[in-house]
């Protein structure tokens, strides 16, 4: 073999060695020294805005999982479940945000905090004439999300459904 050759493979072979033992699995009492990574489970925190009809219909208003709130669709329905502002799609939105403004409320929030707003509508040109109430809501940003045209709602006498998703 050349001579010039030899120190080089030696080399080679004190780091691939080096290397290897760097490498090794760490045996159970190397890994019992290491310090434990826990994780804290996450308990769901419901939020019922009128309890009974939510019982009765099956649903939560909202659950908070960690810093993540979901908020499901509010529409315009009295504390019995009586849909209120019929055929004025203006009024039912209205009655819908100020439900969502009391959730948002219940853990500390405002609409500052939705990260995405899903709109439902029965009669997307009525929503259309009506939307720049938004404005109103969102002074800082619009959050993102989507306006879907429906074929109908929980009930015949409600245009509009508003569900979020908030991040605090």
């Amino acid at each position: 073999m050349n001579k010039k050759r030899k120190p080089i493979i030696g080399i080679l072979l004190f780091f691939l060695i080096a290397i290897s033992l760097n490498c090794k699995e760490k045996t159970a009492d190397e890994a019992m020294d290491q310090p434990a990574i826990l994780v804290e489970k996450e308990i769901p925190e419901y939020f019922l805005l009128r309890p009974e009809v939510e019982k009765a219909y099956g649903y939560s208003h909202a659950v908070k999982i960690g810093n993540e709130i979901k908020v499901s669709g509010a529409v315009s329905m009295d504390d019995e479940g009586n849909p209120t502002g019929i055929g004025d799609m203006d009024q039912q939105m209205k009655n819908c945000y100020s439900d969502l403004e009391k959730v948002l409320s219940h853990y500390g929030c405002t609409f500052d905090d939705v990260v995405v707003e899903n709109v439902f509508t029965t009669d997307m040109p009525k929503f259309l004439e009506v939307a720049a109430y938004r404005n109103e809501i969102y002074k800082k940003q619009f959050p993102t999300g989507s306006w879907l045209g429906v074929k109908e709602l929980a009930l015949p006498e409600f245009l509009i459904e508003i569900e979020l998703e908030v991040h605090k």
